[in-house]
């Protein structure tokens, strides 16, 4: 029943009650922020970290040049951490319940690596619990900032994480293609292959002209989500304004068995209607 429950919005049931499991509160963080060439060194870095330090991994995040432009044009607070600009920027959170754990040193060590590899091009290691939360603010106020430039479109999508610098290099070739000057802003959690690819309208055009062209770049961007065996919804569901995409993208046996669960819990139609499945009104 459980799983039945998980990703359907609401539209099945409603939950009176749940048990949480509880984990130790980590002794130890370790945030640190690095500049990378390109996607494909955002993958690499990843990997490095897995390879050395494995669970203890807890935070992989990507920005792109753009978004970190945006945050600090936009958002008060905020100053520059490297120096020079980066295509890409890491920001990673290692966490360990360990007392012997030196997560630093161990950051360190990994990022050497990355540097030596050409895969890193400078980075900063926060020496403070104030300096970790000034690096995530950076990636927590990139929705706010991206506002202020005006229209945006937005993409939640997942694709897997092996295929997450290909999806990003050629998701963004083919809506620069589409409309020359949109500006890409695909960033999000790398470790689960969840990207938020926003589109930001280019520089002078109308808001409404630029929202208008929606249909076009989901057609776009969801295509090739499809192509890579990714789904067009990561964290965000379906709710209203996914249905009919839903309907484009999801196989159509899987989709029967959804309305057969639906007809068969909620016969009445009085749970979360009209969300997730296009059904006629009852």
């Amino acid at each position: 029943m459980k799983d039945l429950f998980i990703g359907a919005e609401g539209t099945l049931g409603v939950i009176t009650a749940a048990v949480l499991r509880l984990f130790p509160r980590p002794r130890h963080r370790t945030t640190l922020l690095a500049g990378v060439p390109d996607p494909q060194a955002v993958l690499a870095v990843m990997r490095r970290f897995r390879a050395v330090a494995g669970d203890a991994l807890t935070g992989f995040e990507m920005m792109p040049r753009f978004g970190m432009d945006l945050v600090l044009r936009h958002m008060p607070g905020h100053r520059r951490v490297l120096a020079g600009d980066h295509a890409f920027y890491v920001l990673a959170e290692l966490t360990s319940t360990r007392i012997s754990d030196d997560l630093p040193s161990l950051a360190e060590e990994v990022l050497a690596a990355a540097m030596e590899a050409g895969e890193v091009e400078d980075a900063v290691v926060a020496a403070s619990e104030a300096q970790a939360d000034a690096l995530w603010r950076l990636r927590e106020d990139l929705s706010d900032a991206q506002k202020a430039e005006g229209g945006s479109i937005k993409h939640d999508v997942s694709v897997p994480v092996s295929r997450v610098a290909d999806f990003v290099v050629e998701a963004s070739r083919l809506c620069e293609a589409h409309m020359a000057g949109v500006r890409v802003c695909a960033f999000g959690h790398v470790g689960d292959g969840n990207i938020h690819f926003n589109l930001s309208q280019p520089a002078g055009m109308d808001k409404v002209a630029f929202l208008a062209r929606w249909e076009g770049f989901n057609r776009l961007v969801h295509d090739y989500v499809s192509a890579l065996g990714g789904s067009i919804s990561a964290e965000h569901g379906i709710g209203f304004l996914k249905r009919e995409e839903l309907r484009l993208y999801k196989d159509p046996v899987a989709l029967d068995v959804m309305a057969r669960l639906k007809d068969a819990m909620d016969p009445a139609g009085l749970l979360n209607p009209g969300k997730v499945l296009l059904r006629p009104d009852r």
